[in-house]
């Protein structure tokens, strides 16, 4: 891994109620037909077809590919993805999810290393996509996220 390279960690929901890293990177693949699969780095379960706060780590973060995740070529590269299964204008995201989310955050700023100076900045995808988003919805804690990992808004 090039240290410096990831400037940016964004946060998703699915928009589904159930999933899981093999069911998005089948949909990616044949339906959205993104050749690399997958769009997010890592998918966090929600219990319904993976287990709930279980971090599953997708080919784009073990080859160090870019994301597919962002409405940007050059977000998505310098930008991880994590997607939260769940549709968040409908649902809460679980406990577990919120708390593996904290905690895959925190090692990957660790991880990845500062970039001029600065740890890798976390956004909720509205927050930094170019195009009009709602993801990842109204009942995400959007205050928690800011809180915990220092953005200010």
């Amino acid at each position: 891994m090039r240290r410096g390279r990831w400037k940016y960690i964004v946060v998703h929901n699915s928009g589904t109620r159930e999933g899981n890293a093999r069911v998005f990177d089948i949909y990616h693949l044949r339906v959205r037909h993104m050749k690399n699969g997958l769009a997010y780095h890592f998918v966090i379960g929600d219990g319904h077809g993976s287990g709930d706060g279980q971090v599953e780590i997708g080919h784009r973060w073990t080859a160090q590919l870019n994301g597919g995740h962002v409405a940007s070529d050059y977000l998505n590269d310098i930008a991880l993805g994590v997607c939260l299964v769940g549709d968040f204008n409908r649902d809460l995201p679980t406990k577990a999810q919120i708390g593996a989310l904290e905690e895959l955050v925190a090692y990957l700023r660790d991880r990845v290393g500062k970039s001029q100076g600065r740890r890798a900045i976390v956004y909720a995808h509205k927050e930094i996509n170019p195009r009009p988003t709602d993801c990842p919805g109204e009942h995400f804690p959007y205050s928690w996220l800011h809180a915990t990992f220092g953005n200010a808004h």
